[in-house]
């Protein structure tokens, strides 16, 4: 019977509205003041009943909440044959819980539109070769599956054929398609805009990259800061307080309709669900841009974050060496990159691989012996000559004669931050190279927008050499640069900032960079859902966009303030209900019941506010 009565509280506050209704135009319009007393009176009982139940399951839990409050004032009020503020008291309370319920809904629709990308089967292809049609739960590890235009990509997994565009924003917040051919990486709740992609299933389920930011975000909106556990315990004791209050005032004045109007303006509705909208929104808004914030906890400490620490390749560089620069010292140019192509070919060396990209497609030849030189590079026999390609030393170990012109590009290029690669042919310099890491696009911009909003200290930690890391901070405007760093040296510069007693954020690529990511107050890793990157950090920026830190910390900033306001508003709004009551002539029950109910909807319309936050700028 309770549970019944319970699932029908939005029905019962209808009906209480038109016995109220009824009621007063009974009495005001026809002056049939038997029929509004009855009306009043049903509306009363029929309003107390779900406010009554929940009363005693929180008795039952020894917990003293806000329905205990009302139902006490509310019988009251009854036993006084105060009808009218009875009846209007149980309908506003039911009618506050059902835009309460309503609005609080709005604030997880962040999380209500990623389940709803969230794929339902998948065209799996079976023993004879042929697609069929299959629950998710058919899918396992190791099939192959067929995603057609406007499909869901239903799993994690590697293009074996097919080419076209995936529109990725259920993983990184960007609705920009990416396109996709053979060997590309693709995951769950993505969207194949054109094309027709054969993938092979790697992650399936809970197990993918989209799954797990459901999880890992719903979990989060369901965590509580220590601000929410503080009101929490607030409540427990300050509930009890009231009904002692009133009880106090009862003994004292003998005025038990004051005694009840003071159980009901001592409601604090408000205070408790203020801090909780906010909490919801902010991480609602953070899962629509990308931004995976694991917690309200997270979200306090870096709205207080005064120190940011970078790793530099992979987050303040792209991680993708590129050819900068290069100069030539003979005639034979393109024969000369014809063999520095063949050789760099058989590497795997990151150097390597940046040099044949750039490239391109050239002429290669067969290689035959090699001697590779530990610390200097290779020697290899190819179409009859001898190619030397690696850096100065292994010139000087091949004998080759550097001209004056060569080693003043060389510091040059070295002056830039760029990683030298000299080719010699038959024992002359050929071809000068260098390599560098590119910054990342708008990273300055982005780093000025975080000054702005109050980090004193940008730090970047990086295994390179001093020199490049330096050249790196002067142009980005950095407080600190520190090169030859370690993974365990990283870990201790933040523990001696900590002891310096600065808040620190830590932003790495999420794989190398885990003890510091753990370390940190704040650990945030710049990756695209992968495994060390979601587990190890408290925020993940899921499409490895630089531009998305701004706005996560503008966001939980946003967030923290936020949450004061609600929590300004909610306590303003009680102390101002209780001064009027004493010291106005104006407020009772109803007006109380009002206001507070008001107060409600406030701190929940402020906290949706969130939901907006970063609109214009993303």
């Amino acid at each position: 019977m309770q549970r019944f009565i319970l699932s029908k509280k939005h029905h019962i506050a209808l009906v209480s509205a038109l016995l109220i209704i009824i009621g007063f135009t009974s009495e005001l319009g026809f002056h049939q003041e038997r029929i509004a007393e009855w009306s009043l009176a049903i509306a009363s009982v029929l309003g107390v009943a779900p406010i009554a139940i929940q009363a005693y399951q929180a008795l039952r839990v020894k917990v003293v909440s806000i329905d205990v409050l009302v139902t006490i004032a509310v019988i009251g009020a009854f036993l006084l044959r105060n009808f009218e503020e009875s009846s209007i008291v149980t309908f506003l309370f039911l009618f506050g819980a059902f835009l309460e319920q309503r609005t609080l809904h709005k604030t997880r629709s962040a999380i209500k539109e990623l389940t709803e990308m969230a794929p339902e089967s998948a065209w799996k292809q079976m023993a004879g070769g042929e697609f069929e049609e299959v629950g998710l739960d058919a899918v396992d590890v190791g099939d192959i599956l067929l995603v057609k235009t406007g499909a869901k990509v239903p799993v994690d997994g590697i293009v074996l054929a097919g080419e076209g565009h995936v529109n990725e924003a259920s993983i990184t917040g960007e609705a920009a398609a990416v396109a996709k051919e053979q060997d590309s990486r693709v995951f769950a709740g993505t969207i194949v805009e054109n094309g027709t992609l054969r993938i092979v299933a790697e992650r399936v389920g809970e197990d993918t990259t989209f799954g797990r930011i459901i999880e890992l975000v719903e979990e989060a909106q369901d965590s509580k800061s220590e601000a929410e556990r503080f009101i929490d315990r607030f409540s427990r004791y300050y509930t009890p307080a009231v009904l002692v209050l009133a009880a106090i005032v009862w003994l004292v004045s003998r005025d038990v309709e004051l005694a009840i109007t003071i159980l009901v303006l001592g409601c604090p509705g408000a205070l408790v669900i203020g801090v909780p909208v906010s909490h919801v929104a902010g991480i609602g808004n953070g899962a629509r841009h990308g931004v995976l914030l694991k917690g309200s906890e997270v979200i306090h400490d870096f709205s207080k974050v005064d120190t940011i620490v970078f790793d530099k390749t992979g987050t303040l560089t792209i991680g993708n060496p590129k050819v900068a620069d290069i100069e030539f010292y003979v005639q034979q140019q393109q024969s000369a990159l014809e063999y520095l192509a063949s050789v760099e070919k058989e590497s795997d060396h990151p150097l390597a691989k940046a040099i044949v990209e750039h490239l391109g497609e050239v002429r290669t030849y067969p290689v035959g012996t090699t001697e590779v030189v530990k610390g200097g590079g290779i020697i290899a026999e190819v179409d009859g000559h001898t190619i030397a390609v690696g850096n100065l030393a292994l010139m000087e170990h091949a004998h080759v004669q550097v001209p004056e012109r060569a080693k003043e590009a060389m510091a040059r290029f070295a002056g830039r931050g760029d990683s030298l690669v000299l080719t010699a042919v038959d024992g002359e310099l050929c071809v000068l190279m260098g390599i560098r890491d590119q910054i990342r696009p708008n990273v300055k911009e982005d780093l000025g927008r975080l000054k702005k909003m109050g980090v004193k200290h940008l730090v970047v930690l990086s295994g390179d050499n001093q020199g490049t890391v330096d050249l790196v901070a002067r142009e980005l405007g950095l407080t600190e640069a520190h090169g030859h760093m370690l993974p365990q040296d990283k870990s201790a510069y933040i523990k001696k900032l900590q002891a310096e007693r600065r808040i620190v954020a830590f932003v790495g690529d999420g794989v190398n960079d885990s003890p510091s990511l753990a370390l940190a107050e704040i650990g945030i890793a710049m990756g695209s859902g992968t495994d060390v990157a979601i587990e190890t950090s408290d925020i993940v920026l899921m499409n490895s966009d630089f531009s998305r830190l701004p706005h996560a910390l503008g966001l939980a900033k946003a967030t923290a303030n936020n949450m004061k306001q609600n929590i300004a508003i909610a306590i303003g709004v009680v102390l101002v209900l209780l001064f009027s009551v004493f010291f106005s002539e104006w407020m009772n029950m109803s007006v109380g019941m009002l206001v507070h109910e008001a107060s409600i909807l406030v701190v929940i319309l402020n906290g949706m506010r969130l939901l907006r936050y970063g609109r214009r700028k993303s």
